[in-house]
């Protein structure tokens, strides 16, 4: 029997999570190490940029690639733009695939979008376009927040494009259709920054259920909401975007990627959440994707007043051996960045601390999974393990054919649409509403495969 056969079956998915279960969790148990954990990693000073082997020397190769696929060579960097900032960036984008062409353009490309878009901005204030000063100053923050991406170590250069992503965001804040609030949040004597979001048309005493939002690693929290028909916001609840340790702000105030640390920003954002008078305390959701999958569980994992999580592009396995090792070199170079760690054997002892084992155990909330079948940078393998470790009731979405971003198939197209289906999902468990635990499985044709979940 073939994998995609194997899968298909709801009698053997049951063998299936029985065999992951003797065979991945030991070793996901077994690989992270007890040296690893039982270390001091609190005392992180890096001094100039992580030091990547396969990176160093594989960059003609990566060079050429990025020349023959673009920008969008390792995941779609340009889809979750447009998503974000609405089809007024469509243009903006087919400049920046044409200008990309080697891994040092990308950062001078979107410099010259943000300082376009900041231009624009500042022509439509004078002349009373309100709307057009918004979308342009939200579009100039997102540019220049996309422009830090390739720069992995704090300096200058770096703190000059925080400064400006700040201001041009600052600028979009004061001509919203809504509330938006930026926020610090203590951690550890320092602050991690969220941006907190109120629905168009809120009214004062009025108390709407949240959602906290937490991106990829190559996310940040001014994309969180969309700039136009955001799936939260139209629904009335209210967002929180954090950034927590190692996150797109937090390494330029030494703050680095931590697990305990996410666990207890879980609950430091909770308790944020339940002191505000506009929220429910009792409807607080989280969302994230990608890496965002792993710390939105340790977060839920640390506190039980979230009460569902749905999310995407999983990265599950423990110490991330493929997505470290295996993919494109620029994942494991900018993580290092995140983690403080700028020698390459010493961070392959610490991402052996990037383990779910411990925490996924003790979320008791809902939880939903949405993945693609040969994700190429979280094996499907770990994600079951991660599934099976769950206490609460859970539901595990598997894209026939699909990739970490759940491209690359029909079945996204003609079965349940990955992040409209999360969007109703979260808003049926907030009010309550029961669910049967159970694995899909859907086919590039539509069809949903379903296996009950222990």
């Amino acid at each position: 029997m073939d994998r995609r056969a194997f899968l298909q079956s709801g009698s053997l998915a049951a063998a299936a999570g029985a065999a992951i279960a003797n065979v991945v969790t030991p070793a996901a148990a077994e690989t992270p190490g007890a040296g690893a954990h039982t270390r001091d990693w609190s005392n992180r000073r890096p001094q100039g940029e992580p030091v990547v082997k396969r990176f160093d020397e594989q960059r003609w190769v990566l060079d050429n690639i990025i020349q023959a696929n673009g920008i969008d060579w390792d995941q779609g960097r340009t889809g979750a733009t447009l998503r974000g900032l609405g089809p007024g960036a469509a243009p903006d984008m087919d400049e920046l695939r044409k200008r990309v062409k080697r891994l040092v353009d990308i950062y001078p490309a979107f410099e010259a979008l943000a300082k376009k878009r900041e231009a624009m901005g500042k022509a439509a204030e004078p002349a009373g376009d309100k709307v057009a000063a918004r979308d342009n100053f939200f579009m100039a923050a997102n540019y220049w927040a996309s422009a830090m991406w390739t720069i992995d170590e704090v300096n200058q250069k770096l703190t000059s494009l925080n400064d400006k992503k700040r201001a041009a965001f600052d600028k979009y804040t004061a001509l919203a259709d809504h509330h938006i609030e930026w926020v610090e949040l203590p951690y550890r004597g320092k602050t991690l920054p969220a941006i907190f979001h109120l629905p168009p048309n809120y009214q004062s005493g009025a108390k709407v259920p949240v959602i906290v939002v937490v991106s990829g690693m190559d996310g940040y929290k001014e994309r969180s909401v969309a700039l136009y028909k955001d799936s939260w916001m139209e629904r009335g609840y209210a967002v929180l975007a954090f950034e927590g340790p190692g996150y797109w702000e937090p390494p330029l105030r030494g703050i680095y990627v931590d697990v305990p640390g996410w666990a207890e920003s879980g609950k430091t954002v909770a308790d944020w959440l339940a002191k505000r008078p506009e929220i429910d305390a009792g409807k607080i959701g989280m969302t994230g994707v990608s890496y965002g999958s792993f710390f939105t569980a340790i977060m839920m994992a640390a506190d039980s007043r979230y009460k569902a999580c749905a999310v995407s592009g999983t990265c599950y396995e423990p110490g991330g051996e493929t997505i470290f090792n295996r993919a494109s070199p620029t994942f494991k170079k900018r993580f290092m960045f995140m983690s403080g760690i700028t020698d390459e054997r010493e961070f392959d002892e610490f991402r052996k601390t990037i383990d779910w084992n411990g925490y996924a155990q003790k979320v008791k909330g809902a939880y939903l999974v949405a993945c693609g079948e040969y994700d190429q940078l979280c094996p499907l393998e770990y994600t079951e393990s991660f599934m099976k470790a769950l206490t609460g009731p859970k539901q595990l979405l598997i894209y026939e054919g699909g990739n970490h971003s759940i491209a690359l198939t029909s079945a996204t197209q003609n079965g349940p649409e990955p992040r409209q289906y999360q969007a109703e999902w979260i808003a049926a468990r907030l009010e309550g509403k029961p669910f049967a635990s159970e694995r899909w499985f859907i086919g590039a044709g539509g069809n949903v495969v379903k296996a009950a979940m222990a």
